[in-house]
């Protein structure tokens, strides 16, 4: 299988992080794009028309997006179900939880854009909305912090901990763990998972 891949994106760690936790990295080739919303990239399009990533083309060249759909996928298909407990009180949680990091991250990337755009066209009530949401995730979180995990993680730890990650790579300045002492605790040994150790960030184009 092939995944269209950025050492940047936070749904594709996600994603690594899943797909290292099932133990198929063998099985996947990650080729590097670049996909920005104002250059689309024709590669990423002729499979997946939002020209998102992550995409994954399965060994037959169907595609499988967004990262939901392929870490269940990659779970159901090679792994134990654990990522997805079938369960029903726990896999509901799980995907809560899921929403709650995914939307961490949405958030991140959409604050990201904001502040790059040029000093004039910076909107002052879209930066305060996006610092809020963080803020208020993260308060969230750490009123909810779980036990550090022990053996097993599910897609809901794994998503919270991309996005936790992706703070630090890219607003280390803004100090999330102050006041957050059990949330912090609880990053620190998921990062010290190796799946997460092997999928780290990297500012590389």
């Amino acid at each position: 299988m092939k995944l269209f891949w950025s050492s940047r994106s936070p749904f594709v760690r996600k994603v690594m992080v899943a797909v290292h936790e099932i133990g198929v990295a063998d099985r996947i080739e990650t080729q590097r794009v670049v996909v920005s919303a104002n250059n689309p990239n024709a590669e990423v399009m002729a499979i997946n028309p939002l020209n998102k990533i992550p995409t994954l083309i399965r060994d037959d060249g169907s595609a499988i997006y967004d990262s939901r759909v392929i870490c269940e996928f990659l779970d159901q298909v090679y792994g134990k179900k654990t990522l997805f407990p079938s369960d029903p009180a726990r896999r509901w949680e799980a995907l809560r939880r899921q929403a709650l990091g995914d939307g961490l991250m949405e958030v991140i990337v959409l604050l990201l854009g904001e502040r790059a755009r040029a000093e004039g066209l910076r909107s002052e009530p879209h930066l305060s909305t996006h610092q809020l949401k963080i803020k208020t995730t993260l308060d969230c979180l750490e009123r909810e912090a779980p036990p550090p995990p022990a053996d097993t993680v599910d897609i809901g730890d794994i998503a919270i901990a991309s996005g936790l990650s992706h703070l630090d790579f890219r607003f280390a300045a803004d100090n999330w763990r102050q006041g957050r002492a059990k949330l912090a605790a609880w990053h620190a040994a998921m990062a010290g998972r190796p799946s997460m150790k092997a999928t780290e960030f990297a500012d590389v184009y």
